[in-house]
């Protein structure tokens, strides 16, 4: 099951509540992005900085991707790395609860303007990520051997604490700081957080999960060992170029360069897919597909918006937005859901109990008739967003319903995983 150059190194995986307590709050705010959707109706998705639109998107990318990702890096980095998280338990309890309490929070204070909601919510999150980044950081210090996709954790990781740097300073120029450029941080917060931290998570993860769950090559040696650090190079530059007031060909240079890095990994994905020992298709492979070229159209579109009108720009912004947030990244997330969550569930149970009980396999704890229902809403969901921003008098609510099917569906086949795991405990006894 495990390709032998993958290094990894179960033993000292952490207990299975660290990461499943991130994996199932998840879904929830999901549901709580799609019941906001509803609420506010057609103004949710008009423009980028609107508070509404705001709110929106803290709530996915923090309630539902940076959650997700917290939990899996807590379970990564002692597997992948070799370098266990120091005090796993209580780091899962502390980052979680903050979070878990900042993200409403700060949606809260968006919608309402408060500047006091703002500052408790900034401290919440604040606190919460800089739990997770302190402990994360002392883990990755610890690695003794470094692959690639550990130096892309590094990269994520520092690309993580760049971006609550920025949120915190976009906070105090929002509520009118002076000396600080809201505009360019209005840019560069957005830019380190889905280019610096998500993007480079996944691309690492993806060096491991993509051979092991889909039976596919090893990715290019070439790539995995140059492709996360030019990216995070060029993410540098770009904030220098901005911050010196560079030419314009330079700031279009550095864009080709993200957007071509960007689209190498996502055709370089789709090529291995193609190459996969297994041949039947799973909902994993389907969301890594729809993902990876929901990511092509992201980068393309990108490099569009300079020549677009302005009037247009900013529906084009709120289009790209839709197609990388929920097309790629939670597509991407959801396909590692499906495999990750039974995966943990099959490995704990086997590692204690395999003496005393039968242990399910990983399609019985979530069948592929229940992840693929789930993945149609979705899929759908996702076209109905993008129907919202063109037309949100004809569209919103049939996003927002859909949203709410496919996280409540979510919900429900990652607790049908949790209830096979309790019911072969309660039938076995430890080996």
């Amino acid at each position: 099951m495990f390709p032998p150059q993958s290094g990894l190194t179960f033993e000292q995986a952490p207990p299975i509540t660290v990461p499943f307590r991130f994996f199932l709050t998840a879904p929830l705010f999901l549901l709580l992005a799609a019941m906001l959707l509803a609420w506010l109706g057609p103004q949710s998705l008009v423009l980028r900085q609107a508070p509404a639109t705001l709110a929106l998107a803290h709530l996915l990318t923090v309630g539902v991707i940076a959650m997700v990702m917290c939990g899996a890096l807590m379970q990564m980095l002692p597997v992948v790395a070799g370098s266990p998280m120091p005090y796993p338990r209580l780091v899962a309890a502390i980052s979680h609860g903050l979070l878990t309490l900042g993200t409403p929070v700060l949606a809260l204070a968006f919608l309402s303007g408060d500047k006091i909601l703002s500052h408790i919510a900034m401290a919440l999150l604040a606190g919460g990520f800089g739990t997770f980044i302190l402990f994360a950081g002392i883990s990755l210090a610890r690695v003794k051997a470094y692959n690639a996709t550990v130096v892309s954790m590094c990269l994520a990781l520092a690309a993580l604490a760049i971006t609550v740097g920025l949120s915190v300073a976009l906070l105090l120029a929002r509520n009118g700081s002076s000396g600080i450029d809201y505009q360019m941080l209005a840019w560069m917060h957005p830019l380190w957080g889905l280019v610096g931290w998500i993007a480079l998570l996944l691309i690492g993860v993806a060096y491991q999960v993509v051979p092991m769950f889909q039976i596919t090559p090893n990715y290019p040696k070439p790539l995995t060992l140059t492709l996360t650090s030019s990216l995070f190079g060029l993410l540098v530059a770009k904030s220098l170029a901005a911050v010196g007031h560079a030419p314009a060909w330079l700031d279009a240079t550095i864009d080709l360069g993200l957007a071509a890095g960007l689209m190498l990994f996502a055709v370089t994905t789709l090529r291995l897919q193609s190459q996969r020992k297994r041949r039947q298709t799973d909902p994993t492979l389907l969301y890594w597909r729809f993902g990876m070229r929901a990511l092509i159209i992201a980068a393309t579109g990108s490099l569009m918006l300079g020549f677009v009108a302005t009037e247009v720009r900013e529906t084009l912004c709120l289009l790209l937005g839709v197609v990388f947030i929920a097309g790629f990244v939670v597509g991407v997330i959801s396909g590692m859901l499906y495999k990750i969550v039974p995966f943990l569930a099959w490995f704990h149970l086997q590692s204690r109990y395999a003496r005393s009980v039968a242990i399910p396999n990983m399609k019985a704890l979530i069948p592929d008739a229940l992840a693929k229902g789930q993945m149609r809403a979705w899929f759908a969901a996702c076209i109905a967003l993008l129907l919202a921003v063109l037309a949100p008098d004809l569209f919103i609510y049939p996003a927002a319903l859909l949203l709410a099917l496919a996280a409540l569906w979510l919900e429900w086949n990652l607790l049908h995983a949790v209830r096979g795991y309790r019911a072969t405990q309660r039938l076995a006894r430890p080996t």
